[in-house]
């Protein structure tokens, strides 16, 4: 059974009467289903970029899959599920990407992974085979949440999505401003950041009775007042 307990950077809320962890590594933990919720890895995004010629630091496979791997030891989780986006590009599927994927894949066999599929997906073809990662075409219901790529209503149940990569743009004293990663928790969606290092940010609409929480650092803030 994974840990229920909210770490000191973690930001527990209550969602569609389920406790929904929100961490700081930019994912999501629900601990009564030892699930971990993942939006927008893309994988390989930098590998598309060199292969288009523009010279991108290497690394952010082996970084992202990292904090997964602190994520998997500190929850305890029995299952994660990608809310889309999984794999960047066709042109992003290198060798070095793919096989960095299949060994920690290796070193997980008693996790179950899920991907619902994104926008991204249905471009760069799902994972192969060895991956070991359960393709699917959203929405997937698991009551009371709907998990989905396109953070769109549904009368299925409470959807948790991805996408937008959504971003809170924050002001203080002297002029200093900053854009950071958030959660965005709606009345009947809830919208993830990007767990990638190198997707870019997007502006949310802040509806009524919408809760946003940035991700500063190691930390969480709840800037919804």
């Amino acid at each position: 059974m994974s840990s229920s307990a909210a770490g000191p950077g973690d930001c527990a809320v209550a969602v569609a009467g389920e406790s929904l962890v929100l961490m700081p590594e930019r994912v999501a933990h629900w601990p009564r289903r030892d699930t971990l919720l993942v939006a927008d890895p893309h994988f390989g995004k930098a590998a598309t970029f060199r292969a288009g010629g523009i010279p991108v630091p290497r690394g952010t496979t082996s970084d992202g899959l990292a904090r997964l791997d602190a994520l998997l030891h500190r929850t305890a989780a029995r299952r994660i599920v990608f809310l889309g986006d999984f794999l960047h590009a066709k042109e992003g599927r290198a060798p070095e990407t793919l096989r960095a994927l299949a060994t920690w894949r290796a070193t997980h066999a008693n996790v179950e992974m899920v991907l619902v599929r994104g926008n991204h997906d249905r471009r760069a073809g799902d994972p192969p085979a060895d991956v070991g990662v359960a393709c699917l075409d959203a929405p997937v219901v698991d009551s009371p949440f709907v998990f989905a790529h396109y953070p769109r209503p549904s009368h299925e149940g409470f959807v948790v999505g991805g996408h937008v990569h959504p971003s809170a743009r924050l002001a203080g004293a002297g002029g200093l401003r900053a854009r950071l990663p958030c959660f965005v928790i709606g009345p009947d969606v809830a919208v993830l950041p990007a767990f990638g290092d190198f997707t870019g940010l997007g502006d949310i609409e802040i509806g009524e009775g919408t809760r946003v929480v940035v991700v500063a650092d190691d930390r969480l803030v709840d800037v919804t007042a």
